[in-house]
């Protein structure tokens, strides 16, 4: 039996030679049989270097060839992938292409008008617009526009159609803060840099489409591209999933998640306290072992991180005003919580409240009508948990 590559080589000239004109080829989703073996990497490597003999076919029928077009998540490189596919140009950061891979505001007051009677416009860019790719117009997400529509209510539907799964356990085996996510800063070499044995974090989160393009600009001659969550159902799903991963039933519960809604509703603040101290003796002493950041700020800042953002409300990181750079600010049912981390352990760790109140944070947010509260936690590296909690009013 003809091998494939034979095989196609014999359809794109078959082609050409019955058709009298040269052939268009557009392939998509190049890179998925690579992606579905990413957790098996032995696989992936097979299945990466099956694809690079099957599209170097394509390079060596040019003549038969009129134009090429692959679509994919990722961009593995050329070396990689397209060794023998080298006159590619790659056009996803340039930005006349960058609304081409989803539905622009334009699309939806236009051709989905009738659609959208009875639902909030406001809510629907706050769940699934904010894709970027370069350009200066963000896009939604088609998956979850469609599905919308379709059940008139709002969900995960992108996410939930995905298998996260290899994408966690690389967050969690990297010990990545997701409260750094937002803002993390990429160039265009670490967002090329794909491939099965060499994936940074940046590039995998990208190309997945879990982080996208805030923002991007030169520096010293280097483009550099501020990354960001592109949307509430990104954001609050990817942490809800994450934080399952650190506990031990594998998944959060529904019912501690609820109560500390339930809790920051009310502004019940001892029970936020007893919710959070549940949640980090939940954890088991193996995770703590295998993370070697597991005494630091940042470690604790993930958890409670993650518990509050996978709750779809808004959290904010290192929120910077003239005082400096407060650890994380969370607005909740009319009110504002200021959250500061400390773990007793390191040399010259004060009191998180007198690091509050001293800097004095809650200037930012007086012209607010909203009742601000200050949350100092202090953690212990020893006890893995959380060992004080201040609160006070602003």
């Amino acid at each position: 039996m003809t091998p494939p590559r034979g095989r196609f080589r014999h359809l794109i000239r078959s082609l050409h030679q019955k058709r009298g004109q040269r052939v268009v080829v557009f392939v998509d989703e190049y890179d998925k049989p690579i992606l579905d073996a990413l957790g098996e990497p032995s696989i992936a490597r097979a299945n990466r270097d099956y694809l690079r003999g099957l599209y170097s076919v394509i390079k060596s029928c040019d003549a038969h060839v009129r134009f090429c077009f692959l679509t994919g998540v990722s961009k593995f490189s050329k070396v990689s992938l397209f060794s023998g596919l080298n006159n590619l140009v790659d056009i996803t950061l340039e930005p006349a292409f960058s609304a081409v891979c989803g539905y622009t505001e334009h699309d939806l007051g236009t051709v989905f008008a009738p659609e959208l009677h009875g639902l909030d416009r406001e809510r629907i860019r706050e769940w699934y617009n904010g894709y970027s790719w370069g350009g200066t117009e963000r896009v939604y997400n088609p998956i979850d526009v469609l599905l919308l529509f379709r059940k008139r209510r709002f969900g995960a539907w992108w996410f939930e159609t995905g298998s996260p799964a290899f994408l966690i356990d690389s967050l969690v085996a990297r010990g990545v803060h997701t409260a750094s996510l937002q803002g993390m800063r990429a160039t265009d070499e670490l967002l090329s840099a794909f491939d099965v044995d060499t994936m940074s974090t940046e590039a995998l989160l990208f190309q997945t489409g879990y982080l996208t393009l805030l923002d991007a600009g030169e520096e010293d001659g280097e483009w550099i591209y501020r990354l960001g969550y592109p949307n509430r159902e990104v954001r609050q799903s990817l942490n809800r999933t994450l934080l399952g991963a650190l506990l031990p039933d594998g998944a959060p519960d529904v019912k501690a998640t609820n109560l500390i809604r339930r809790q920051l509703r009310k502004a019940d603040l001892s029970g936020i306290e007893r919710s959070l101290r549940g949640l980090f003796a939940g954890i088991p002493a193996d995770w703590h072992r295998r993370d070697k950041i597991a005494k630091y700020e940042g470690y604790y800042a993930t958890v409670v991180y993650s518990s509050f953002t996978g709750l779809g409300v808004d959290v904010r990181v290192e929120d910077a005003s003239n005082a400096g750079r407060l650890d994380m600010a969370v607005r909740a049912y009319g009110r504002v919580y200021l959250l500061e981390f400390k773990v007793q352990e390191q040399a010259g760790v004060g009191s998180a409240m007198a690091q509050l109140k001293d800097r004095g944070y809650a200037n930012k947010y007086r012209h607010l009508d909203e009742t601000v509260h200050l949350l100092g936690m202090e953690f212990s590296s020893k006890e893995r948990n959380l060992v004080r909690f201040d609160v006070d009013l602003a």
